[in-house]
């Protein structure tokens, strides 16, 4: 299997995301859907320089970003974001895109649940569309309860990628079905050939190995289904505010956010990382994933 990582979780310059992908042994990065702010000629030769593929790419649900809003306006940007994304990824030279429907931390409704499937349906049908015209693969991700109240459970994502056709598959996150599924592998195992994707995160959203997920089960898991994708870290790191903290120092002009970048990092339980940490946390994730058998 490949190894991949987001690059959403510490904001910083992209070469440095890509020079830490390149030391630790990674293969691709699944870059944060962010079209606007990137110049894919800038980042193809920097990907070249540090032998890092484009596996992807994963939207930003920030707030104004919701396929399933009552205005409809919303939506129609919404889609229209979602189609930049695609056209980044591909002359990024990737193959996947990880689609979230909804804003992130938006944790109650705003219309009806019949009215919500089908502004849903009807956009990703557009999105999925476009994707396929593209050469892209897109999957609809399932997120726990407390990021979002729409899609969290893979038989929720398999419906409405059905629902969907147009060759929409599904994208699981260990960390999100450890917290919604029953049963984890069997979720993975239901999805089976449909999986585009999966999130690496341990239990407690720390890197693989530093949770209590059994890896040589999940990675075992994946290959009873011939899944076909990369390993894609997204771990999150808090920070520790109490006197047991244990942290090397941050440091901020190391960093490249917006206020949007930092409220989305911190409403998901993380912050400011340091290079220190990070580079320890990046290499101990595939470290770990690699000795279950990755």
């Amino acid at each position: 299997m490949k190894h991949s990582m987001h690059n959403w979780m510490r904001p910083e310059p992209l070469e440095t995301t890509l020079e830490r992908l390149h030391r630790f042994g990674y293969d691709g990065i699944e870059i944060s859907g962010e079209p606007a702010r990137r110049n894919t000629d800038e980042v193809r030769a920097l990907m070249d320089k540090y032998e890092i593929e484009c596996w992807g790419g994963v939207t930003m649900m920030f707030e104004g970003r919701d396929l399933i809003h009552p205005d409809k306006d919303v939506r129609i940007g919404t889609v229209a974001y979602m189609k930049d994304c695609v056209r980044m990824i591909k002359t990024l030279g990737g193959t996947m895109f990880c689609i979230v429907p909804s804003t992130v931390g938006k944790v109650k409704p705003l219309a009806s649940p019949a009215e919500e499937w089908r502004w849903a349906v009807e956009s990703l049908k557009e999105v999925a569309a476009f994707a396929a015209d593209h050469g892209v693969t897109p999957g609809i991700e399932p997120l726990n309860r407390f990021e979002t109240y729409f899609i969290n459970r893979h038989d929720q994502a398999l419906r409405l990628a059905e629902e969907v056709g147009a060759n929409m598959h599904v994208v699981l996150d260990a960390f999100h079905i450890n917290i919604e599924e029953v049963d984890p592998m069997q979720a993975i195992r239901n999805v089976g050939a449909r999986l585009l994707d999966f999130h690496v995160a341990d239990n407690n959203r720390k890197p693989a190995g530093q949770g209590k997920y059994n890896w040589t089960e999940v990675i075992s898991t994946l290959k009873s289904i011939n899944y076909q994708g990369h390993l894609t870290a997204e771990f999150v790191l808090t920070i520790d505010r109490t006197p047991l903290a244990v942290s090397s120092e941050k440091r901020e002009s190391d960093m490249e956010f917006t206020e949007a970048d930092l409220k989305f990092i911190r409403d998901l339980g993380s912050g400011l990382i340091s290079a220190a940490d990070y580079d320890k946390a990046v290499e101990a994730n595939i470290k770990h994933l690699k000795s279950a058998g990755a």
